[in-house]
Protein backbone atom coordinates (compact mmCIF):
# COMPACT_ATOMS: atom_id res chain seq x y z
CA UNK A 1 0.00 0.00 0.00
CA UNK A 2 1.31 3.47 -0.75
CA UNK A 3 1.65 6.33 1.73
CA UNK A 4 -0.55 8.87 -0.07
CA UNK A 5 -3.29 6.31 -0.70
CA UNK A 6 -3.70 5.29 2.95
CA UNK A 7 -1.89 7.40 5.55
CA UNK A 8 -3.94 10.60 5.61
CA UNK A 9 -2.47 13.09 8.13
CA UNK A 10 -1.36 15.07 5.08
CA UNK A 11 -0.17 18.16 7.00
CA UNK A 12 0.44 16.69 10.46
CA UNK A 13 3.65 16.36 12.53
CA UNK A 14 5.89 18.35 10.19
CA UNK A 15 5.01 16.58 6.92
CA UNK A 16 5.69 18.68 3.83
CA UNK A 17 3.46 19.03 0.76
CA UNK A 18 3.70 16.34 -1.92
CA UNK A 19 2.77 16.74 -5.58
CA UNK A 20 -0.32 14.63 -4.85
CA UNK A 21 -1.40 16.95 -2.03
CA UNK A 22 -1.19 19.89 -4.43
CA UNK A 23 -2.77 18.05 -7.37
CA UNK A 24 -5.74 16.60 -5.44
CA UNK A 25 -6.56 20.02 -3.99
CA UNK A 26 -7.12 21.44 -7.49
CA UNK A 27 -10.81 21.28 -8.40
CA UNK A 28 -11.69 18.86 -11.18
CA UNK A 29 -8.48 16.79 -11.10
CA UNK A 30 -9.93 13.91 -9.03
CA UNK A 31 -13.34 12.29 -9.41
CA UNK A 32 -15.82 13.99 -7.02
CA UNK A 33 -12.91 16.23 -5.94
CA UNK A 34 -11.80 13.56 -3.46
CA UNK A 35 -8.40 13.99 -1.78
CA UNK A 36 -6.05 11.80 0.24
CA UNK A 37 -6.09 14.30 3.14
CA UNK A 38 -7.59 11.72 5.53
CA UNK A 39 -7.89 8.58 3.36
CA UNK A 40 -7.79 5.48 5.62
CA UNK A 41 -6.18 7.40 8.52
CA UNK A 42 -3.41 4.79 8.38
CA UNK A 43 -1.06 7.20 10.16
CA UNK A 44 -3.18 6.77 13.30
CA UNK A 45 -4.61 3.26 12.71
CA UNK A 46 -1.53 1.28 11.65
CA UNK A 47 -1.59 -0.80 14.86
CA UNK A 48 -5.17 -1.88 14.15
CA UNK A 49 -4.22 -2.71 10.57
CA UNK A 50 -1.24 -4.82 11.65
CA UNK A 51 -3.61 -6.77 13.89
CA UNK A 52 -5.80 -7.43 10.81
CA UNK A 53 -2.68 -8.69 8.97
CA UNK A 54 -1.70 -10.86 11.92
CA UNK A 55 -5.16 -12.43 11.99
CA UNK A 56 -4.87 -13.19 8.26
CA UNK A 57 -1.43 -14.75 8.91
CA UNK A 58 0.26 -12.49 6.36
CA UNK A 59 4.00 -13.07 6.34
CA UNK A 60 5.02 -9.90 4.51
CA UNK A 61 3.61 -6.42 3.95
CA UNK A 62 4.61 -3.89 1.31
CA UNK A 63 4.24 -0.19 2.03
CA UNK A 64 5.86 3.02 0.83
CA UNK A 65 7.68 5.69 2.80
CA UNK A 66 6.47 9.23 2.16
CA UNK A 67 9.44 11.32 1.05
CA UNK A 68 7.88 14.65 2.22
CA UNK A 69 7.05 13.09 5.61
CA UNK A 70 10.74 12.39 6.22
CA UNK A 71 12.31 15.30 4.33
CA UNK A 72 9.82 18.17 4.13
CA UNK A 73 12.69 20.50 3.16
CA UNK A 74 16.33 20.79 4.16
CA UNK A 75 15.83 19.15 7.56
CA UNK A 76 15.00 15.58 8.62
CA UNK A 77 11.56 15.27 10.24
CA UNK A 78 12.14 13.05 13.30
CA UNK A 79 8.39 12.62 13.87
CA UNK A 80 8.14 11.04 10.41
CA UNK A 81 11.10 8.78 11.21
CA UNK A 82 9.39 7.71 14.46
CA UNK A 83 6.16 6.81 12.63
CA UNK A 84 7.97 4.45 10.23
CA UNK A 85 10.16 3.10 13.05
CA UNK A 86 7.04 2.17 15.02
CA UNK A 87 5.40 0.64 11.93
CA UNK A 88 8.46 -1.46 11.02
CA UNK A 89 9.03 -2.59 14.62
CA UNK A 90 5.42 -3.67 15.10
CA UNK A 91 5.45 -5.60 11.80
CA UNK A 92 8.60 -7.44 12.88
CA UNK A 93 7.17 -8.09 16.37
CA UNK A 94 4.27 -9.84 14.61
CA UNK A 95 6.62 -11.82 12.32
CA UNK A 96 5.57 -9.85 9.22
CA UNK A 97 8.45 -8.97 6.86
CA UNK A 98 8.40 -5.32 5.74
CA UNK A 99 8.96 -4.72 2.02
CA UNK A 100 9.56 -1.00 1.61
CA UNK A 101 8.97 1.10 -1.51
CA UNK A 102 10.97 4.32 -1.55
CA UNK A 103 8.94 6.11 -4.21
CA UNK A 104 5.24 5.50 -4.75
CA UNK A 105 4.55 8.79 -6.55
CA UNK A 106 4.61 11.40 -3.75
CA UNK A 107 7.47 13.72 -4.74
CA UNK A 108 7.95 16.71 -2.39
CA UNK A 109 6.11 19.66 -4.01
CA UNK A 110 9.11 21.91 -3.32
CA UNK A 111 11.20 19.84 -5.79
CA UNK A 112 8.45 20.10 -8.40
CA UNK A 113 8.22 23.87 -7.97
CA UNK A 114 11.95 24.46 -7.92
CA UNK A 115 13.19 22.04 -10.59
CA UNK A 116 10.21 20.67 -12.53
CA UNK A 117 10.31 17.32 -10.75
CA UNK A 118 11.35 14.28 -12.80
CA UNK A 119 11.91 16.46 -15.88
CA UNK A 120 15.13 17.54 -14.17
CA UNK A 121 18.21 15.36 -13.77
CA UNK A 122 18.88 16.92 -10.34
CA UNK A 123 16.15 14.59 -8.96
CA UNK A 124 18.68 11.75 -9.25
CA UNK A 125 20.82 13.16 -6.42
CA UNK A 126 17.86 14.32 -4.32
CA UNK A 127 16.29 10.87 -4.50
CA UNK A 128 19.61 9.24 -3.65
CA UNK A 129 19.91 11.42 -0.53
CA UNK A 130 16.39 10.40 0.56
CA UNK A 131 17.08 6.70 -0.09
CA UNK A 132 20.37 6.91 1.80
CA UNK A 133 18.54 8.38 4.81
CA UNK A 134 16.09 5.43 4.70
CA UNK A 135 18.92 2.88 4.50
CA UNK A 136 20.68 4.59 7.42
CA UNK A 137 17.61 4.79 9.70
CA UNK A 138 15.66 1.63 8.76
CA UNK A 139 18.09 -0.66 6.93
CA UNK A 140 19.11 -2.58 10.06
CA UNK A 141 15.54 -4.01 10.04
CA UNK A 142 14.35 -3.69 6.40
CA UNK A 143 15.88 -6.24 4.00
CA UNK A 144 13.72 -5.70 0.90
CA UNK A 145 13.81 -2.32 -0.82
CA UNK A 146 11.93 -1.25 -3.96
CA UNK A 147 13.18 2.00 -5.49
CA UNK A 148 10.17 2.90 -7.69
CA UNK A 149 6.68 1.50 -7.96
CA UNK A 150 5.24 1.52 -11.49
CA UNK A 151 7.50 4.15 -13.10
CA UNK A 152 5.41 3.80 -16.30
CA UNK A 153 2.54 5.60 -14.53
CA UNK A 154 4.82 8.26 -13.05
CA UNK A 155 6.19 9.07 -16.51
CA UNK A 156 3.13 8.67 -18.78
CA UNK A 157 0.30 9.82 -16.51
CA UNK A 158 2.35 12.43 -14.67
CA UNK A 159 4.20 14.05 -17.59
CA UNK A 160 2.47 12.95 -20.85
CA UNK A 161 -1.31 12.84 -20.27
CA UNK A 162 -1.43 14.91 -17.06
CA UNK A 163 -4.04 12.58 -15.47
CA UNK A 164 -1.81 12.17 -12.41
CA UNK A 165 0.33 14.54 -10.36
CA UNK A 166 2.06 16.79 -11.23
CA UNK A 167 -0.42 17.01 -14.11
CA UNK A 168 2.00 18.01 -16.89
CA UNK A 169 1.07 17.45 -20.55
CA UNK A 170 4.43 17.34 -22.33
CA UNK A 171 3.31 15.17 -25.23
CA UNK A 172 5.97 13.07 -26.91
CA UNK A 173 8.84 14.25 -24.70
CA UNK A 174 7.80 14.51 -21.03
CA UNK A 175 7.31 10.79 -20.36
CA UNK A 176 10.62 9.82 -22.01
CA UNK A 177 12.58 12.46 -20.09
CA UNK A 178 10.97 11.55 -16.75
CA UNK A 179 11.62 7.83 -17.33
CA UNK A 180 15.26 8.54 -18.25
CA UNK A 181 15.87 10.30 -14.94
CA UNK A 182 13.93 7.69 -12.95
CA UNK A 183 16.10 4.89 -14.42
CA UNK A 184 19.27 6.84 -13.55
CA UNK A 185 17.94 7.50 -10.03
CA UNK A 186 17.13 3.80 -9.54
CA UNK A 187 20.65 2.81 -10.64
CA UNK A 188 22.31 5.37 -8.37
CA UNK A 189 20.35 4.18 -5.33
CA UNK A 190 21.20 0.55 -6.12
CA UNK A 191 24.91 1.44 -6.27
CA UNK A 192 24.67 3.49 -3.05
CA UNK A 193 23.21 0.47 -1.26
CA UNK A 194 25.72 -1.87 -2.89
CA UNK A 195 28.75 0.25 -1.92
CA UNK A 196 27.72 1.54 1.53
CA UNK A 197 25.12 -0.72 3.10
CA UNK A 198 24.91 -4.20 1.58
CA UNK A 199 27.84 -5.75 3.45
CA UNK A 200 26.46 -4.78 6.89
CA UNK A 201 22.69 -4.87 6.24
CA UNK A 202 22.52 -7.86 3.86
CA UNK A 203 19.40 -6.59 2.06
CA UNK A 204 18.17 -6.57 -1.54
CA UNK A 205 17.23 -3.66 -3.83
CA UNK A 206 14.86 -4.00 -6.78
CA UNK A 207 12.33 -2.05 -8.81
CA UNK A 208 8.61 -2.78 -9.26
CA UNK A 209 7.25 -2.60 -12.82
CA UNK A 210 3.58 -2.87 -13.69
CA UNK A 211 2.66 -4.46 -17.00
CA UNK A 212 -0.43 -5.81 -18.72
CA UNK A 213 0.08 -8.71 -21.10
CA UNK A 214 -0.29 -7.98 -24.82
CA UNK A 215 -1.65 -10.83 -26.97
CA UNK A 216 -1.69 -10.63 -30.79
CA UNK A 217 -5.23 -10.35 -32.19
CA UNK A 218 -4.24 -12.79 -34.94
CA UNK A 219 -1.49 -15.18 -33.85
CA UNK A 220 -0.81 -16.10 -37.49
CA UNK A 221 -0.30 -12.45 -38.53
CA UNK A 222 3.34 -11.34 -38.21
CA UNK A 223 2.38 -7.66 -37.93
CA UNK A 224 0.07 -8.40 -34.98
CA UNK A 225 2.78 -10.52 -33.33
CA UNK A 226 5.25 -7.65 -33.67
CA UNK A 227 2.66 -5.12 -32.42
CA UNK A 228 2.03 -7.22 -29.28
CA UNK A 229 5.78 -7.50 -28.66
CA UNK A 230 6.07 -3.72 -29.15
CA UNK A 231 3.24 -3.15 -26.65
CA UNK A 232 5.16 -4.98 -23.92
CA UNK A 233 8.53 -3.43 -24.82
CA UNK A 234 7.07 0.10 -24.66
CA UNK A 235 5.42 -0.84 -21.34
CA UNK A 236 7.67 -3.02 -19.21
CA UNK A 237 10.74 -3.25 -21.46
CA UNK A 238 11.15 0.54 -21.34
CA UNK A 239 12.38 0.13 -17.73
CA UNK A 240 13.34 -3.55 -17.53
CA UNK A 241 15.68 -3.59 -20.55
CA UNK A 242 17.97 -0.81 -19.19
CA UNK A 243 18.06 -2.38 -15.71
CA UNK A 244 18.83 -5.90 -17.00
CA UNK A 245 20.61 -5.18 -20.30
CA UNK A 246 21.87 -1.59 -19.99
CA UNK A 247 19.79 0.13 -22.68
CA UNK A 248 16.28 0.78 -24.00
CA UNK A 249 14.64 -1.95 -26.12
CA UNK A 250 15.85 -1.74 -29.74
CA UNK A 251 12.25 -1.47 -31.01
CA UNK A 252 11.70 1.67 -28.88
CA UNK A 253 14.87 3.26 -30.19
CA UNK A 254 13.86 2.40 -33.77
CA UNK A 255 10.26 3.59 -33.61
CA UNK A 256 10.77 6.80 -31.58
CA UNK A 257 13.87 7.62 -33.63
CA UNK A 258 12.07 7.14 -36.96
CA UNK A 259 9.01 9.13 -35.85
CA UNK A 260 11.22 11.94 -34.53
CA UNK A 261 13.01 12.09 -37.90
CA UNK A 262 9.68 12.22 -39.78
CA UNK A 263 8.66 15.13 -37.53
CA UNK A 264 11.75 17.04 -38.64
CA UNK A 265 13.58 16.77 -35.32
CA UNK A 266 17.36 16.63 -35.31
CA UNK A 267 17.49 13.97 -32.60
CA UNK A 268 15.24 11.25 -31.22
CA UNK A 269 12.73 12.25 -28.56
CA UNK A 270 13.90 9.14 -26.68
CA UNK A 271 16.99 10.22 -24.69
CA UNK A 272 20.27 8.34 -25.09
CA UNK A 273 22.39 6.65 -22.43
CA UNK A 274 26.16 7.17 -22.76
CA UNK A 275 28.36 4.02 -22.82
CA UNK A 276 29.36 4.75 -19.19
CA UNK A 277 25.71 5.10 -18.14
CA UNK A 278 24.79 1.82 -19.86
CA UNK A 279 27.38 -0.15 -17.91
CA UNK A 280 26.44 1.72 -14.67
CA UNK A 281 22.70 0.91 -15.07
CA UNK A 282 23.06 -2.70 -16.27
CA UNK A 283 22.50 -5.29 -13.54
CA UNK A 284 21.10 -2.89 -10.92
CA UNK A 285 18.36 -5.28 -9.84
CA UNK A 286 18.55 -7.89 -7.07
CA UNK A 287 14.92 -8.84 -7.75
CA UNK A 288 12.12 -7.67 -10.02
CA UNK A 289 8.86 -6.52 -8.48
CA UNK A 290 5.99 -7.19 -10.85
CA UNK A 291 2.54 -5.62 -10.77
CA UNK A 292 -0.06 -7.19 -13.06
CA UNK A 293 -3.82 -6.79 -13.37
CA UNK A 294 -5.11 -7.47 -16.88
CA UNK A 295 -4.49 -8.25 -20.58
CA UNK A 296 -5.12 -6.59 -23.94
CA UNK A 297 -5.38 -7.89 -27.48
CA UNK A 298 -3.04 -5.91 -29.71
CA UNK A 299 -3.04 -5.22 -33.44
CA UNK A 300 -0.94 -3.13 -35.81
CA UNK A 301 -2.20 0.43 -36.37
CA UNK A 302 -0.22 3.09 -38.21
CA UNK A 303 -0.12 6.60 -36.79
CA UNK A 304 1.18 8.81 -39.62
CA UNK A 305 3.63 11.53 -38.63
CA UNK A 306 1.91 14.85 -38.14
CA UNK A 307 -0.92 13.24 -36.16
CA UNK A 308 0.91 14.61 -33.13
CA UNK A 309 3.94 13.21 -31.43
CA UNK A 310 2.98 11.24 -28.36
CA UNK A 311 4.11 8.15 -26.52
CA UNK A 312 0.91 6.37 -27.62
CA UNK A 313 1.28 7.26 -31.33
CA UNK A 314 4.95 6.19 -31.26
CA UNK A 315 3.92 2.56 -30.71
CA UNK A 316 1.84 2.13 -33.92
CA UNK A 317 -0.69 -0.22 -32.34
CA UNK A 318 -4.26 -0.48 -31.13
CA UNK A 319 -5.47 -2.19 -27.92
CA UNK A 320 -8.66 -4.25 -27.87
CA UNK A 321 -10.60 -6.26 -25.30
CA UNK A 322 -12.79 -9.33 -25.68
CA UNK A 323 -16.39 -8.52 -24.63
CA UNK A 324 -16.57 -12.04 -23.16
CA UNK A 325 -13.91 -11.20 -20.55
CA UNK A 326 -15.34 -10.73 -17.03
CA UNK A 327 -15.46 -7.03 -16.12
CA UNK A 328 -16.24 -6.20 -12.49
CA UNK A 329 -17.03 -2.58 -13.33
CA UNK A 330 -13.64 -0.91 -13.78
CA UNK A 331 -13.33 0.39 -17.32
CA UNK A 332 -9.76 -0.93 -17.74
CA UNK A 333 -9.57 -4.09 -15.64
CA UNK A 334 -10.81 -7.32 -17.20
CA UNK A 335 -10.12 -10.74 -15.70
CA UNK A 336 -7.84 -12.59 -18.16
CA UNK A 337 -5.84 -15.02 -15.99
CA UNK A 338 -3.91 -16.76 -18.78
CA UNK A 339 -2.14 -13.47 -19.58
CA UNK A 340 -0.41 -13.59 -16.19
CA UNK A 341 1.38 -16.87 -16.92
CA UNK A 342 2.46 -15.60 -20.34
CA UNK A 343 3.84 -12.37 -18.86
CA UNK A 344 5.78 -14.28 -16.18
CA UNK A 345 7.29 -16.56 -18.82
CA UNK A 346 8.15 -13.51 -20.96
CA UNK A 347 10.11 -12.04 -18.02
CA UNK A 348 11.92 -15.36 -17.55
CA UNK A 349 13.07 -15.58 -21.18
CA UNK A 350 13.78 -11.86 -21.75
CA UNK A 351 15.70 -11.03 -18.58
CA UNK A 352 17.51 -14.23 -17.61
CA UNK A 353 14.95 -15.63 -15.17
CA UNK A 354 15.34 -13.04 -12.39
CA UNK A 355 13.96 -13.48 -8.90
CA UNK A 356 10.37 -12.12 -9.06
CA UNK A 357 8.15 -10.78 -6.29
CA UNK A 358 4.59 -10.17 -7.46
CA UNK A 359 4.03 -6.78 -5.80
CA UNK A 360 0.51 -5.97 -7.07
CA UNK A 361 -2.29 -8.21 -8.30
CA UNK A 362 -5.96 -7.75 -7.62
CA UNK A 363 -9.30 -6.51 -8.88
CA UNK A 364 -11.46 -3.50 -8.11
CA UNK A 365 -15.17 -2.88 -8.08
CA UNK A 366 -17.28 0.18 -8.70
CA UNK A 367 -20.58 -0.12 -6.88
CA UNK A 368 -23.23 2.34 -5.85
CA UNK A 369 -24.43 0.02 -3.11
CA UNK A 370 -22.14 -1.82 -0.73
CA UNK A 371 -21.85 -5.57 -0.81
CA UNK A 372 -19.06 -7.25 1.10
CA UNK A 373 -19.71 -10.64 -0.57
CA UNK A 374 -17.16 -10.11 -3.36
CA UNK A 375 -17.47 -13.37 -5.28
CA UNK A 376 -15.72 -11.92 -8.34
CA UNK A 377 -12.63 -11.03 -6.26
CA UNK A 378 -12.37 -14.54 -4.81
CA UNK A 379 -12.67 -15.93 -8.36
CA UNK A 380 -10.07 -13.47 -9.67
CA UNK A 381 -7.53 -14.43 -6.98
CA UNK A 382 -8.14 -18.13 -7.52
CA UNK A 383 -7.66 -17.86 -11.29
CA UNK A 384 -4.65 -15.52 -11.23
CA UNK A 385 -2.79 -17.27 -8.41
CA UNK A 386 -3.35 -20.59 -10.20
CA UNK A 387 -1.75 -19.18 -13.37
CA UNK A 388 1.20 -17.93 -11.30
CA UNK A 389 1.60 -21.44 -9.80
CA UNK A 390 1.59 -22.88 -13.35
CA UNK A 391 4.31 -20.36 -14.30
CA UNK A 392 6.37 -21.54 -11.34
CA UNK A 393 6.04 -25.10 -12.68
CA UNK A 394 7.30 -23.68 -16.01
CA UNK A 395 10.45 -22.69 -14.12
CA UNK A 396 9.70 -18.99 -13.51
CA UNK A 397 11.55 -17.85 -10.38
CA UNK A 398 8.63 -16.38 -8.38
CA UNK A 399 9.61 -15.90 -4.72
CA UNK A 400 6.57 -14.13 -3.29
CA UNK A 401 3.09 -12.82 -3.99
CA UNK A 402 1.34 -9.72 -2.63
CA UNK A 403 -2.35 -9.07 -3.22
CA UNK A 404 -3.40 -5.50 -4.00
CA UNK A 405 -4.69 -4.34 -1.61
CA UNK A 406 -5.27 -4.86 2.10
CA UNK A 407 -7.66 -1.88 2.38
CA UNK A 408 -9.86 0.14 0.08
CA UNK A 409 -7.93 3.36 -0.41
CA UNK A 410 -7.53 6.56 -2.43
CA UNK A 411 -7.39 5.27 -6.00
CA UNK A 412 -5.56 8.26 -7.55
CA UNK A 413 -7.64 10.14 -10.17
CA UNK A 414 -10.60 7.81 -9.44
CA UNK A 415 -10.71 9.01 -5.81
CA UNK A 416 -12.69 6.63 -3.60
CA UNK A 417 -14.97 5.41 -6.39
CA UNK A 418 -12.81 2.38 -7.15
CA UNK A 419 -12.15 -0.21 -4.44
CA UNK A 420 -9.40 -2.86 -4.50
CA UNK A 421 -9.38 -3.72 -0.79
CA UNK A 422 -9.87 -7.04 0.94
CA UNK A 423 -11.24 -4.84 3.72
CA UNK A 424 -13.99 -2.33 3.00
CA UNK A 425 -13.25 1.11 4.48
CA UNK A 426 -16.22 3.33 5.31
CA UNK A 427 -14.85 6.71 4.20
CA UNK A 428 -18.06 8.52 5.27
CA UNK A 429 -17.33 7.74 8.90
CA UNK A 430 -14.62 9.90 10.49
CA UNK A 431 -13.18 6.82 12.26
CA UNK A 432 -12.74 5.04 8.90
CA UNK A 433 -13.82 1.61 10.23
CA UNK A 434 -12.67 -1.52 8.33
CA UNK A 435 -15.10 -4.32 7.43
CA UNK A 436 -13.86 -7.67 6.07
CA UNK A 437 -15.12 -8.63 2.63
CA UNK A 438 -15.61 -12.33 1.90
CA UNK A 439 -12.23 -12.34 0.13
CA UNK A 440 -10.47 -11.83 3.51
CA UNK A 441 -11.45 -15.33 4.72
CA UNK A 442 -10.78 -16.79 1.28
CA UNK A 443 -7.32 -15.22 0.97
CA UNK A 444 -6.50 -16.27 4.53
CA UNK A 445 -7.14 -19.90 3.51
CA UNK A 446 -4.99 -19.54 0.37
CA UNK A 447 -2.15 -18.34 2.64
CA UNK A 448 -2.54 -21.20 5.14
CA UNK A 449 -2.65 -23.80 2.32
CA UNK A 450 0.06 -21.98 0.30
CA UNK A 451 -2.04 -22.57 -2.81
CA UNK A 452 -5.12 -24.66 -3.57
CA UNK A 453 -5.96 -28.18 -2.42
CA UNK A 454 -8.71 -30.14 -4.23
CA UNK A 455 -11.63 -28.40 -5.93
CA UNK A 456 -14.20 -29.48 -3.33
CA UNK A 457 -12.22 -27.89 -0.50
CA UNK A 458 -11.79 -24.62 -2.43
CA UNK A 459 -15.57 -24.49 -3.00
CA UNK A 460 -16.12 -24.94 0.75
CA UNK A 461 -13.73 -22.00 1.38
CA UNK A 462 -15.95 -19.85 -0.79
CA UNK A 463 -19.14 -20.99 0.98
CA UNK A 464 -17.69 -20.25 4.43
CA UNK A 465 -16.36 -16.89 3.25
CA UNK A 466 -19.80 -15.87 1.97
CA UNK A 467 -21.36 -16.86 5.31
CA UNK A 468 -18.99 -14.49 7.17
CA UNK A 469 -19.59 -11.58 4.79
CA UNK A 470 -23.34 -11.68 5.42
CA UNK A 471 -22.85 -10.67 9.07
CA UNK A 472 -20.32 -7.99 8.04
CA UNK A 473 -22.94 -6.63 5.62
CA UNK A 474 -25.37 -6.26 8.53
CA UNK A 475 -22.75 -4.39 10.56
CA UNK A 476 -22.04 -2.07 7.65
CA UNK A 477 -25.75 -1.48 7.10
CA UNK A 478 -25.94 -0.31 10.72
CA UNK A 479 -22.94 1.95 10.23
CA UNK A 480 -24.87 5.00 8.91
CA UNK A 481 -26.97 4.77 12.09
CA UNK A 482 -23.80 4.71 14.18
CA UNK A 483 -22.52 7.70 12.18
CA UNK A 484 -25.84 9.44 12.82
CA UNK A 485 -25.54 8.73 16.54
CA UNK A 486 -22.00 10.16 16.51
CA UNK A 487 -23.35 13.29 14.85
CA UNK A 488 -26.02 13.52 17.57
CA UNK A 489 -23.45 13.24 20.35
CA UNK A 490 -20.90 15.53 18.69
CA UNK A 491 -23.13 18.29 17.33
CA UNK A 492 -26.65 18.10 18.73
CA UNK A 493 -25.81 17.40 22.39
CA UNK A 494 -23.30 20.29 22.76
CA UNK A 495 -25.73 22.62 20.94
CA UNK A 496 -28.62 21.67 23.25
CA UNK A 497 -26.35 22.08 26.30
CA UNK A 498 -25.27 25.55 25.13
CA UNK A 499 -28.92 26.55 24.59
CA UNK A 500 -29.84 25.27 28.06
CA UNK A 501 -27.05 27.34 29.64
CA UNK A 502 -28.15 30.45 27.70
CA UNK A 503 -31.82 30.00 28.67
CA UNK A 504 -30.83 29.43 32.31
CA UNK A 505 -28.77 32.63 32.25
CA UNK A 506 -31.68 34.63 30.77
CA UNK A 507 -34.10 33.13 33.32
CA UNK A 508 -31.69 34.02 36.14
CA UNK A 509 -31.45 37.61 34.89
CA UNK A 510 -35.25 37.97 34.99
CA UNK A 511 -35.35 36.51 38.50
CA UNK A 512 -32.67 38.90 39.73
CA UNK A 513 -34.41 41.89 38.07
CA UNK A 514 -37.69 40.91 39.77
CA UNK A 515 -35.90 40.84 43.12
CA UNK A 516 -34.34 44.33 42.68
Amino acid sequence: ISAYQTEGAWNIDGKGMSIWDAFAHKKGKILYNDTGDASCEGYYKFKDDINLMKDMKLNHYRFSISWPRLLPGEHINEKGIKYYDDLINMLLDNKITPIVTLYHWDLPQVLQDKYGGWQNVSMVNYFNDFANLCFERFGNRVKYWITFNNPWSIAVEGYETGEHAPGMRLRGTGAYRAAHHIIKAHAKVWHTYDMQWRSKQKGLVGISLTADWGEPVDISNQRDIEAAERYIQFYMGWFAAPVFHGDYPQVMKDYVGTKSGQQGLGASRLPVFSPQEKSYIKGTCDFLGLGHFTTRYVTQKNYPSGVGDSYFADRDLAELVDPQWPDPGSEWLYSVPWGFRRLLNFVKTQYGNPMIYVTENGVSEKMLCTDLCDNWRMQYYKDYINEMLKAMKDGVNVKGYTAWSLLDNFEWDEGYSERFGLFYVDFRNKNKPRYPKASVQYYKRIISSNGFPNQREVESWKRKAVETCSSSNQLLAADPLIGHMEMVTEIVVPTVCTLCILLSAIFLMFLLRGRL
